[in-house]
């Protein structure tokens, strides 16, 4: 397993955290701390805060489980010369590559259940965006969607060189934003595909007026990893609790004065950005020159650009009922079925698009 030096995570503000008990008092070591891959191996091996009130029924139903089972491989990937380091998770070794990009407040690890069910057909490629999970950049408060697009172009050049595979960017919720705004800018010579996961402009501009009160409501300390799992399940913002012992951990960080787990990313300090991720998505997104798939959660109402792109063929728009906001996390084989379908109705292959009886992709083939 490749490994770099990564540092230790951010604390959250005092305020953000109870006081602990007296019987909360023995020194703890940061949930991210090392960033090796054996870090979320097994519960046994994340020293938790003394707490009685939890039955061992709740610690083997909500434990954390090992990304190991799910990806092939872990790298912090080391931008050249500045202080950026990115976490990325892989899985597969051949065919394109589906590169996803997660949504405010998740981690690279969102897509773990569907990285295990699609790495046999397509290469998976999961990215820690900035200020979260185990990236750490000289500013992680930096969430604007300029800086994010930037991000991610540094990691796929360092990760590929000039050698680019074809590449189908994934994007759920605030990545998908980042996903279209990458996509529109055209500066991806192999992007052969994009794959957007609930995010609609008006929705998401209509339900930014709430969203400070929605986070200040959200518990914001635990004091176990379980516990913070078990309240994401009950709570309602994951469906499955398989991805929630999975991805859960790497959302949190350990506060060493308060002695409690809270979440890594702060994201009531990126209100700043929030417009600028979904203004003008819609037209964005059916500008971008490649095929597009739209999955949405439940009903989810177009704006007019979106119906009248739609009825025009633009792009393809799938609806999965009976998933909540996180469709990846929740319904993992019909997302990855419908992932998996897109890259085969558009002959998406490692390095064009494939045309039956050429013997290389068709952008590959020499001049006469």
């Amino acid at each position: 397993m490749a490994s770099s030096t990564t540092t230790s995570l951010p604390t959250l503000d005092e305020e953000e955290a109870s006081p602990p008990s007296s019987s909360e008092q023995q020194q703890q070591p940061s949930l991210n701390e090392p960033a090796s891959a054996s870090a979320f191996r097994a519960p046994s091996s994340l020293p938790l805060p003394h707490t009685p009130f939890v039955s061992e029924a709740t610690r083997v139903k909500y434990s954390p489980l090992p990304w190991e089972d799910y990806f092939d491989e872990a790298k912090d990937i080391l931008i050249p010369g500045s202080e950026k380091v990115f976490r990325i998770y892989t899985a597969g070794n051949d065919g394109p590559v589906v590169f996803c990009l997660h949504g405010g407040g998740y981690s690279g690890l969102s897509f773990a259940l569907v990285a295990k069910q699609m790495k046999g057909k397509v290469r998976v490629v999961s990215m820690d965006m900035r200020g979260h999970g185990l990236s750490h950049t000289a500013d992680d408060t930096d969430l604007s969607a300029e800086t994010l697009c930037a991000d991610v172009l540094e990691v796929i050049s360092t990760m590929f060189g000039k050698d680019l595979p074809s590449i189908v960017l994934v994007g759920h919720s605030m990545g998908g934003a980042i996903a279209v705004h990458l996509a529109a800018k055209r500066v991806l010579s192999t992007l052969a595909g994009l794959v957007v996961v609930d995010v609609v402009e008006g929705t998401a501009i209509a339900s930014l007026i709430h969203m400070q009160q929605f986070l200040s409501n959200r518990q914001s300390h635990f004091p176990t990893i379980e516990k913070a799992i078990e309240w994401s399940v009950k709570a309602g913002s994951l469906r499955n609790i398989q991805s929630a012992r999975v991805s859960i951990p790497s959302t949190l960080t350990f506060h060493e004065q308060r002695k409690c787990y809270v979440w890594r990313t702060h994201l009531q300090d990126s209100e700043a950005y929030w417009k600028g991720w979904y203004e003008g998505l819609s037209e964005l997104f059916l500008s971008c020159p490649v095929p597009k798939l739209l999955l949405l959660a439940g009903t989810d109402r177009l704006d007019r650009s979106l119906t009248i792109g739609q009825m025009q063929g633009k792009f393809q728009m799938l609806v999965v009922r009976s998933s909540g906001h996180a469709i990846q996390e929740d319904e993992p084989e019909e997302f990855a079925s419908a992932v998996l379908g897109f890259v085969s109705r558009n002959r998406i292959g490692s390095y064009g698009i494939e045309i039956p009886g050429l013997r290389r992709p068709i952008h590959l083939r020499p001049a006469n």
